[in-house]
């Protein structure tokens, strides 16, 4: 009994060991405005508005995320006030549309943009302003707008001899960030208009970047730029990573909330492994500061925690949709690292005397984060970096209100090697005594 006793006492120790900080240390709602201030005054480009909206309808608006377990499509007379802020971009986004593309009529994205991928990260959040009504108040064409951006996507942009569409207008080229801005709207479009081979051309675009990204000789890391005639980056670029691992995911929520999942069985699996692929591939090279350097792989280049932010917010989705949960004790390592408070053994950076907690400036910009405009250089201020952090903080609170399913996940087999062996050390200790 005694030994039974203690047995219990143990397990209770060795999960505190294992995973100390579930429901602990994390952001306030007070920060997380703040942060979602500064990404409002931040945000301007295609990109940054786009994944502004995403991060809004995570954290604000969850009944409308093809990430939590609302059945698609959506009710169009739901809870759709909530989307105020969401709205307020792509009125101004559709709004301004003729002018920002010379009036011109037919195929043409969003907005302009050297990239052909950037400006369809708005295309979730346009549909919703259609599938909701927000027309009859405000005079705008956002189902107009929403076939035009896609008829680009599909019929103007250039493209791989094998189909891949091009991230870039000037040339084809190939970019990790576009499996985040295209393939999302592809499928939710498909669902809303109940067709599903514009969810399958999702699936296939995502699988035609991995063909060319993935790095066999990089434990599945994915490759930055490939293709075109200037600008390839070979590097395992840790926000391109965490990009194609996030968008994945929207996808593979969007087909499971679907009406139709059952037809795309092998697809999901498929979506499922290429998201453990590349977490499997990162997580090795999380540092000791819970931080990702700017190339995961790269020693010699700085720490980021923008794709820290946003990878992190990546384990805890698929936790929540395909049940695997073995880098949770390294996103948790993450996300408390990214909230810890200062103080005289854990100081901010040095030109953020002024600030209250480690990883954010006095205002609450994300700190230390990659150039969004120049991926190879350390910037200061980063709209995309604040957007990951809201999505961190949504990812984390809908696993907390699940229940925290699979908070034991450092004790199966993939764990990460420093939960290993603290669990493996404990159960020898156990089994000896």
């Amino acid at each position: 009994m005694a030994r039974q006793r203690f047995g219990s006492l143990f397990a209770f120790l060795l999960y505190s060991l294992v995973f100390p900080f579930v429901n602990s240390q994390a952001l306030t709602n007070d920060q997380i405005d703040q942060v979602k201030t500064r990404l409002a005054e931040g945000a301007r480009q295609s990109w940054e508005l786009g994944t502004r909206a995403q991060a809004l309808i995570e954290y604000d608006v969850p009944f409308y995320s093809v990430l939590n377990d609302t059945s698609l499509p959506p009710p169009q007379d739901g809870p759709a006030g909530q989307l105020s802020e969401v709205f307020s971009i792509v009125q101004d986004v559709v709004g301004n549309r003729s002018r920002s593309n010379d009036d011109i009529q037919g195929p043409q994205p969003f907005m302009q943009d050297g990239s052909a991928a950037d400006p369809a990260s708005l295309g979730v959040a346009v549909l919703l302003a259609n599938w909701t009504g927000l027309s009859s108040s405000d005079g705008l064409d956002y189902a107009g707008a929403a076939q035009d951006q896609l008829n680009y996507l599909l019929n103007e942009v250039p493209r791989t001899s094998d189909g891949a569409i091009s991230h870039r207008v000037s040339q084809v080229q190939l970019w990790s960030d576009f499996v985040y801005m295209v393939p999302p709207f592809l499928a939710y479009y498909g669902v809303l208009t109940d067709n599903q081979t514009l969810v399958r051309e999702a699936y296939n675009q995502i699988k035609l970047y991995r063909d060319y990204l993935r790095d066999d000789g990089a434990n599945g890391l994915w490759k930055h730029v490939l293709l075109g005639s200037s600008g390839n980056d070979e590097g395992h670029w840790s926000t391109g990573n965490a990009w194609a691992a996030a968008g994945m995911l929207r996808v593979l929520g969007t087909i499971q909330h679907s009406p139709f999942p059952k037809s795309f069985k092998n697809e999901q699996k498929d979506l499922q492994k290429w998201v453990t692929e590349i977490m499997d591939g990162m997580y090795p090279w999380l540092q000791p500061s819970g931080l990702f350097r700017n190339y995961a792989d790269n020693n010699s280049t700085f720490e980021d925690a923008s794709s820290t932010a946003l990878l992190t917010s990546a384990v805890y989705r698929h936790s929540l949709l395909s049940g695997v949960h073995r880098h949770l004790p390294d996103a948790e390592r993450s996300r408390q690292a990214l909230s810890a408070p200062a103080n005289s053994s854990n100081p901010p950076a040095p030109n953020n005397s002024n600030s209250s907690l480690v990883h954010f400036t006095s205002n609450m910009w994300l700190t230390p984060v990659v150039n969004p405009h120049s991926y190879g250089v350390q910037g200061r201020e980063s709209p995309e970096g604040q957007a990951f952090v809201v999505e961190m903080q949504a990812a984390w609170r809908d696993w907390v209100n699940d229940g925290s399913k699979g908070a034991n996940g450092a004790l199966k087999t993939g764990g990460s090697p420093n939960a290993i062996a603290v669990a493996v050390a404990a159960i020898l200790a156990l089994r000896l005594w």
